[in-house]
């Protein structure tokens, strides 16, 4: 119940019982639209399993939307040199994707009989379509302009996406925030194209070195730790949708055309913030 719709309660029904008369909705459905996301689930089989895949699949839609907000505030706070902001987020959005991960829960034990038996209604949708997930990988600084061609046709997603293409990363803040902290981050870096995906540094990977071998207090050491934390959880997230997929189709070829576990496999064993992790090996 929303702190709303209890002050309603609290207000109108003083013997604590709670308030059953509203004009109109109720303030609840005002706030959260529950019907409109309890009718957004349009299953085209019969299968029982179809409904929980799209219910899961437009859960994780959520929680990619709650996580682009959390790292875009986190870069944005960087960008303003406010790192206790930008720590602040990054915490929030690690639970987030705790809850992301564990939403693969209600999949991950699909047999293929139990896949195949819906997966012809959804055609040649594909979780690589996914436009807010698109938005993370380029905060991720994963960055790619084919695969914004996938959503010429819807405008709007379109242009948000190009939009993102040219926007530095949640890293290439970082980095430019240690560089205003008089850590030596080289000037190609700095000026990079970012609307290519970040390539891993040797100059870079020792102003990471440097940040972890010094006082252990050091709020860059937590800001390098928070990182990493968030890079896990992304590594996780994508191993898990490996599993799954493996586990229900096997090496069969993917919905929307890609080659499917092979895709997958690729996409896991991208790095995320790579000089945090090769830095360790120096310390």
């Amino acid at each position: 119940m929303t702190e709303h719709t209890t002050a309603v309660a609290a207000s109108s029904a003083p013997d604590g019982a709670p308030q059953l008369r509203f004009e109109g909705t109720t303030p609840y459905e005002d706030y959260i639209h529950a019907s409109v996301l309890s009718s957004l689930q349009r299953p085209l089989s019969n299968d029982p399993g179809e409904m929980a895949f799209i219910v899961t699949t437009q859960v994780m839609e959520l929680w990619f939307t709650l996580i682009v907000y959390e790292w875009r505030a986190a870069r944005d706070a960087l960008l303003k040199d406010d790192l206790e902001l930008a720590m602040d987020a990054l915490r929030r959005s690690q639970r987030s994707h705790q809850a992301l991960n564990h939403s693969w829960q209600p999949l991950a034990a699909l047999t293929p009989a139990q896949f195949n038996g819906f997966r012809a209604a959804f055609g040649e949708a594909s979780g690589f379509q996914s436009a807010q997930y698109r938005h993370m990988e380029f905060l991720l600084a994963d960055k790619s302009r084919s695969l914004v061609q996938a959503h010429r046709g819807h405008p709007a997603v379109y242009a948000e996406l190009e939009e993102a293409l040219a926007e530095p990363s949640l890293y290439d803040e970082v980095l430019r925030y240690l560089y205003r902290r008089g850590l030596p981050v080289p000037e190609h870096v700095l000026e990079r194209d970012v609307t290519q995906p970040y390539q891993p540094d040797g100059w870079v990977e020792e102003v990471w070195r440097q940040i972890y071998a010094g006082p252990q207090n050091d709020p860059l050491v937590q800001l390098g730790e928070t990182l990493t934390e968030v890079a896990e959880l992304v590594l996780r997230w994508r191993s898990d949708h490996l599993l799954a997929t493996r586990r229900a189709m096997g090496a069969k070829a993917g919905s929307g055309g890609s080659p499917g576990v092979a895709w997958l496999e690729k996409r896991a064993n991208r790095s995320v913030f790579p000089e945090l992790w090769t830095a360790r090996g120096y310390v």
